[in-house]
């Protein structure tokens, strides 16, 4: 478990350097984004939500990219969900707890993620 949390930390200290280009909206109840990941490389849009609050939430990758909605209590994270090698998913996330939770991607080669959050 302590590998893992190293390899994130590392991770998302080097997201800006592995991730080339980011664009985000927000408008309304809506917010979208757009991301060219690198290899290796992860993008994250991260909310906080209340306790039984949910997003909706769908997306798309040009290429197989690990997905993932997460969130960390000190040096532990938890994962209420993650699929690997996929192109695309949607849904709707409860929060069980009140937490910050992130939806990330990590990118096995270049991928461009295009998806939104609804409330």
């Amino acid at each position: 478990m302590t590998s893992q949390i190293t390899l994130i930390i590392a991770l998302l200290a080097a997201g800006p350097a592995l991730a080339a280009e980011t664009k985000s909206t927000s408008s309304g109840n809506t917010h979208t984004f757009s991301a060219t990941v690198n290899p290796g490389g992860v993008h994250e849009e991260c909310v906080k939500l209340a306790k039984d609050e949910s997003r909706h939430y769908e997306w798309s990758a040009s290429a197989a990219t690990d997905f993932n909605i997460h969130y960390h209590e000190g040096p532990e994270v938890f994962y209420p969900l993650k699929k690997d090698g996929v192109t695309k998913d949607k849904g709707t996330f409860k929060a069980k707890i009140a937490q910050e939770y992130c939806w990330m991607w990590t990118a096995k080669a270049p991928a461009k993620i295009d998806g939104r959050l609804e409330r």
